[in-house]
């Protein structure tokens, strides 16, 4: 398993968190949450993350789209049927037009995953710079490890 920063492992260190339920049918045959569901728990806590990017933006500029170039997942322990995950996210990376998501999934208190997502701001011409004012705005959230 790759090493991590032990910053990663603590949730006091990013800036946003929202809460994502667990279903039963997120469980596989040994009974803990499969590598399917935990990715779209992600996805789930990650998509909440962009709406406040959104919300803080004020607008999404017309033509402008926001492209998944990669996710990896790391997954440190089992996560369990029915408690809920606390999934946390802060900015990790900006640069000329992408930027990193870094996250982390924590079930009663343990953090059981971690998960970086580039994204990339694009138009009908491809990848866009990111603008001063949402660079600054993507500031406001970076992870503090």
């Amino acid at each position: 398993m790759p090493r991590f920063d032990p910053a990663r492992l603590d949730a006091a260190n990013y800036p946003y968190a929202t809460s994502v339920e667990t279903r039963f049918q997120d469980l596989d045959p040994l009974g803990h949450i499969n590598n399917v569901a935990m990715a779209a728990l992600f996805e789930n806590g990650r998509v909440r993350f962009n709406r406040e990017l959104l919300a803080e933006r004020k607008r999404r500029i017309p033509g402008e789209r926001w492209l998944i170039a990669r996710v990896e997942v790391n997954y440190l322990a089992e996560g369990h049927f029915p408690d809920p995950i606390t999934v946390t996210s802060g900015i990790g990376r900006i640069g000329t037009s992408s930027w990193d998501i870094v996250s982390a999934a924590y079930q009663n208190g343990v953090c059981i995953g971690l998960c970086d997502t580039t994204i990339v701001s694009t138009d009908a011409n491809g990848p866009k710079p990111i603008s001063d004012q949402f660079r600054a705005e993507l500031e406001g959230y970076l992870f503090r490890g």
